[in-house]
């Protein structure tokens, strides 16, 4: 009976998360953050309710695209001005950024950008955002971290190093003439 309250204030408390996006597919990755952004992840969870909890994706930087996805896939951007680019050839201040070259600019936006595109476009969605907290490397600020109380699994499992395994696994490793 006293545990029940317990549930209760479990349900309705705004919790932590913290996800390492290394070597992970950025648009696989932001389906699962934006369920808990949302507050799907719990049982009172309502469209019209705004329950999500904060999410830290921490490690952006070091996100993985499938093949040349880093070349061919492009971001839109307006400068906000009437021909800011009128030597260039852009008409109207419109910008097409391939993902590497945003990437570069700023590591923590192509994850941004797959969550805000992930989350349904209505009015919780600016509160949505404010609660994903995206960091490039593994330093995060001290006050958000004593938040954290889970984590959220990996898409897909992060491949070890060769440098990782011991001499007597690499050892023990079948060997492809074997095999054959």
């Amino acid at each position: 009976m006293k545990f029940e309250r317990v549930k209760q204030w479990a349900a309705f408390t705004r919790t932590w998360h913290v996800y390492d996006a290394k070597w992970q597919n950025p648009f696989h990755s932001a389906k699962i953050i934006t369920k808990h952004l949302e507050g799907k992840n719990k049982p009172i969870y309502h469209p019209h309710n705004d329950c999500g909890d904060h999410v830290i994706v921490i490690n952006s930087k070091h996100l993985a695209l499938l093949g040349r996805e880093w070349e061919f896939r492009v971001y839109f951007h307006h400068t906000g001005y009437p021909r800011a680019y009128k030597h260039s050839g852009k008409i109207n201040g419109a910008l097409w950024i391939p993902a590497w070259q945003l990437h570069d600019r700023d590591p923590t936006l192509i994850m941004w950008k797959a969550c805000y595109n992930n989350l349904e476009g209505n009015l919780l969605r600016p509160k949505n955002m404010a609660r994903l907290h995206v960091y490039p490397e593994e330093e995060v600020p001290e006050e958000l971290l004593a938040n954290v109380t889970s984590q959220i699994a990996p898409v897909r499992e992060v491949p070890r190093k060769l440098s990782d395994y011991s001499a007597a696994q690499i050892k023990d490793f079948p060997d492809r003439k074997s095999v054959v």
